[in-house]
């Protein structure tokens, strides 16, 4: 069985912390790494009393900067795979063992968690009106661009091999929101295979999740990166995202 870490960007995720961790399978990774980003509240202390490897930084680095963090540590601890898990309990961390299964199999290098198989189950979940009809239609116009078939482009459920991350210069990646979407159009110029499962949606007050403003902002962000995978990709435009490491 390959050696399976799961990483955990958090920030003020002392509320629903445990309840994400009770969830991922025991026998399905090795080890757990919260890679705290200043939080205010009690995450590190709570991480740490459940066994977690804890990593803490002296300032905020952002989402994106956190992951950073999350996968050099996880490379350095000899991961084979590694899976994300935002610990505010907004995904369903009881399929980490069926993602990493499909990147064992050899069946996929990046597995994503697909919060909308249908309208009714992403709304019933909670998903605001305006985040779906954006995520649809964002989704939609990232498949037609870089030729996949994912359920949705804006999880932040996600299972990657090893070789992915040590293929994809994640490092020039932004330290904000966007690193998931330069993430996966990395992943795709570099034709790696991607897939996704289905997952419930989860929306409640604890769960974290950016206002309308900074979505706003992460929107315009993610056209700007399908931009210049688009000139990249008919070499209009070099862009150092895709330049392999």
């Amino acid at each position: 069985m390959p050696k399976t870490i799961v990483v955990m960007p958090a920030y003020n995720a002392e509320k629903t912390l445990q309840k994400t961790i009770e969830d991922i399978p025991k026998d399905s990774v090795s080890e757990i790494i919260l890679v705290d980003d200043c939080s205010k509240d009690g995450t590190v202390a709570l991480a740490r009393k459940l066994g977690l490897t804890v990593i803490v930084h002296e300032k905020n680095k952002g989402y994106g900067g956190n992951q950073k963090t999350c996968y050099t540590e996880a490379l350095k601890r000899g991961a084979e795979i590694v899976v994300m898990i935002h610990p505010d309990y907004q995904y369903d961390a009881r399929t980490t063992d069926v993602m990493t299964k499909l990147i064992e199999l050899g069946v996929c290098d990046v597995v994503l968690g697909n919060r909308v198989r249908t309208r009714w189950e992403a709304l019933k979940g909670g998903m605001p009106w305006w985040k779906y009809l954006a995520n649809r239609a964002l989704s939609g116009l990232e498949n037609t661009v870089t030729g996949q078939n994912l359920g949705e482009w804006h999880s932040g459920l996600r299972a990657y091999s090893r070789k992915v991350l040590e293929s994809i210069p994640w490092e020039k990646n932004s330290d904000d929101f966007v690193f998931d979407q330069q993430f996966l159009y990395q992943a795709a110029a570099f034709r790696f295979r991607m897939g996704d499962i289905p997952v419930p949606a989860r929306y409640f007050p604890e769960a974290s999740s950016i206002n309308f403003r900074r979505s706003c902002v992460y929107g315009i962000s993610s056209l700007w990166v399908m931009t210049l995978f688009g000139l990249h990709r008919i070499g209009l435009w070099h862009s150092r995202l895709f330049d392999p490491k």
